[in-house]
């Protein structure tokens, strides 16, 4: 299952948040802000680049069937990588970046189960939305997965010292 990814260092950005609240260094806030999520773009954008190139195989059509353009709006990779967000906050109780599928963006015809199902890396769907015929179709699994562990290390030492620098220009 697709999940979002939230990069939370709590009590210390909590902490933090709160003596910057006090001190009223509103600058200081907004430059912390922006670092943070200077430091999950690249997750983001290489998520982004990840579904547009999954791999997507099929059984393939037998002989005698016929085959056309999607019935959907927009092809699905591209659909999904136009949904991945990002979101920063460094004043409230969930503090930090998080960076998540967001469904609103997603077309109508194009729920979050399959974005799921293709996390999983196998899609099954009927064909042109007959419910008497389906198609299977496989990919990458745990591509959303394998990404944000890719990440982890690198924004876990970029928000460790966007803290660090705060905490300094705070004393």
């Amino acid at each position: 299952m697709v999940r979002d990814v939230r990069i939370l260092g709590t009590g210390q950005l909590l902490e933090l948040q709160r003596q910057l609240r006090a001190a009223g260094h509103e600058n200081l806030r907004a430059s912390m802000q922006r670092r943070t999520r200077r430091a999950a773009e690249p997750l983001r954008d290489d998520l982004q680049d990840t579904v547009r190139r999954l791999v997507i195989t099929s059984q393939g059509r037998g002989s005698g069937k016929r085959g056309g353009p999607s019935p959907t709006r927009r092809p699905l990779r591209a659909a999904i990588a136009e949904a991945i967000r990002i979101s920063v906050r460094t004043t409230s109780g969930s503090a930090g970046a998080r960076v998540w599928i967001d469904r609103s963006l997603l077309p109508p015809d194009l729920p979050m189960a399959v974005v799921n199902r293709l996390h999983e890396g196998r899609l099954r769907h009927p064909v042109f939305r007959n419910r008497r015929r389906w198609a299977q179709q496989t990919t990458t699994p745990l591509w959303w997965d394998r990404t944000v562990r890719a990440h982890q290390a690198r924004i876990t030492g970029e928000v460790e010292r966007v803290l660090d620098d705060v905490r300094r220009q705070l004393e």
